[in-house]
């Protein structure tokens, strides 16, 4: 199946009392696949799953595939270090109504490659949706190299990954790829990949779309967004997204702790970066 080739990594907003803001959060769901996504994927490190209870995870992913607008993807980010609790939220995320599930490389414990190997066929067994592998070494301190990718691809229902390594972007045999970070996402679409996982198309969902129809002009729109990208990663994301959104009239509120709010000069950054991309005047 296709999952789409704009895929936003939705914020969870939260309210003044740090609670989980359900109505903000279906209002930007239906904000951004009006405005270019094909989908979202649901709790994942934007989303701050790490400060979510289980409950508000699930809940979540129930909100957003009750609701979802008409030809609208929802990935479940359900990754866990512990595999039982990834297969079991696996399950879970499906039986709510996800179309895919995202599972990130095991971190803290990080297992060999056998244990790797292990890890992911269990969750591939959990459910009968695809499961998107998640590669972001630079968090996790642990790749899942292109040799092990090409050896999961082989497990059924391991479908995809999404790629957070700039340097090791390219095509798997068997493997659906994303890219998994805003300045890889034209170089993902040259390489013949699916698309991204995004977090910029909170604030440009428009531009990057015309990205995946316009392959003509996507260079050159690509290259007018680099301001956008390098602000969002002015400081640890999703911090410089939410700033982003809340200056854009968005309601999605602050962070939960460990993360802390943008300070001003994070703020300038961010404000100068909408300001020249023509997002906000």
């Amino acid at each position: 199946m296709s999952l789409g080739s704009v895929i936003t990594a939705i914020v969870t907003p939260f309210d003044e009392q740090q609670r989980v803001d359900e109505a903000a959060f279906l209002s930007l769901f239906r904000y951004l696949i009006d405005h270019g996504s094909d989908g979202v994927v649901v709790c994942g490190t934007t989303g701050e799953a790490p400060t979510l209870t289980a409950e508000e995870h699930l809940r979540l992913i129930e909100l957003a595939c009750a609701e979802r607008p008409a030809g609208a993807t929802v990935i479940a980010s359900t990754g866990s270090n512990y595999t039982a609790h990834a297969c079991e939220m696996s399950a879970r995320a499906v039986e709510l109504g996800a179309d895919a599930v995202l599972s990130v490389t095991p971190y803290y414990n990080r297992p060999n490659r056998r244990g790797l190997v292990r890890h992911f066929t269990e969750i591939a067994r959990a459910t009968a949706k695809p499961v998107v592998l998640y590669n972001v070494p630079s968090r996790i301190g642990l790749a899942l190299e292109d040799d092990l990718l090409a050896e999961l691809a082989q497990v059924e229902h391991i479908d995809y990954v999404k790629q957070a390594d700039n340097a090791a972007l390219a095509q798997i045999d068997g493997l659906g790829l994303y890219a998994g970070n805003d300045d890889g996402f034209a170089r993902a679409l040259d390489l013949g990949g699916c698309g991204g996982i995004l977090v910029a198309s909170h604030l440009a969902g428009e531009q990057m779309r015309r990205m995946v129809d316009e392959p003509e002009n996507r260079a050159e729109i690509d290259a007018s967004l680099k301001p956008l990208y390098a602000a969002m990663s002015v400081t640890t994301n999703p911090i410089p997204v939410k700033a982003a959104l809340n200056l854009l009239g968005h309601r999605v509120g602050g962070l939960r702790l460990p993360l802390v709010e943008a300070d001003e000069a994070e703020l300038e950054v961010i404000r100068k970066a909408l300001t020249d991309t023509g997002l906000l005047r």
